[in-house]
Order: structure tokens, then C-alpha cells, then sequence
């Protein structure tokens, strides 16, 4: 049931970059508007993500041997995609912070 729930956690997200992508192809506001906004949800999202990653590491509960060691295996795997998606996240906000710059 947890590989269910972190699955749909990351593909919400996926989903939420790739929709964010797609919407800043048809934005109608100004590209400094557009980088501010996307900046500000970028770093909301990514502490988020940063909170998700701390409860799955943190939440272990008293199971049998097996079922555990899977548990910890989704885990691990989930926070591994989620510090992916954090390092992408960063790397966003520091491209839109540099052209925020230039312009």
C-alpha cells in the first residue's frame, strides 16, 4: 500500500512540473512575472517535497522482517526520487534567479 501511495505522490508531482512546463509555453503575463511566480511555487513545492522525504524516512512502524525490509526498500527508493526531484527544483529556481538577474 505505501509503494501505492509514494507512486502517486511522484506522479503527482511529475505531473505538476510537466503541467507548470506546459503553462509557461502559453503564459500570458511578462516573462519577469512569469519567472516570480514560478519561483515562488518552485520553492513552495520543494518544501514540500522536503517535508515528504523527512515523514517517509521517519515513519517506521513495528512490522514483521519482510514485510519491513520492503517497506524500508520504498523508502529509500522514494526518498532517492525526491532528493532527484529537490536537486531539479533547485536548479530551476537558479536558472530563473540568474535571469532574474540579467534582467
Amino acid at each position: 500500500m505505501a509503494s501505492k501511495t509514494t507512486t502517486g505522490i511522484l506522479c503527482f508531482t511529475g505531473g505538476a512540473l510537466a503541467g507548470a512546463a506546459i503553462g509557461l509555453l502559453y503564459a500570458p503575463e511578462t516573462g519577469r512575472e512569469t519567472r516570480s511566480w514560478l519561483s515562488y511555487q518552485l520553492e513552495k513545492y520543494r518544501s514540500v517535497l522536503a517535508d515528504l522525504t523527512e515523514s517517509l524516512v521517519t515513519s517506521r512502524d513495528n512490522t514483521p522482517s519482510s514485510a519491513k525490509s520492503e517497506g524500508q526498500r520504498v523508502i529509500q527508493d522514494a526518498k532517492s526520487k525526491a532528493e532527484q526531484l529537490l536537486g531539479d527544483v533547485d536548479q530551476l529556481i537558479s536558472q530563473i534567479n540568474s535571469r532574474r538577474a540579467i534582467n
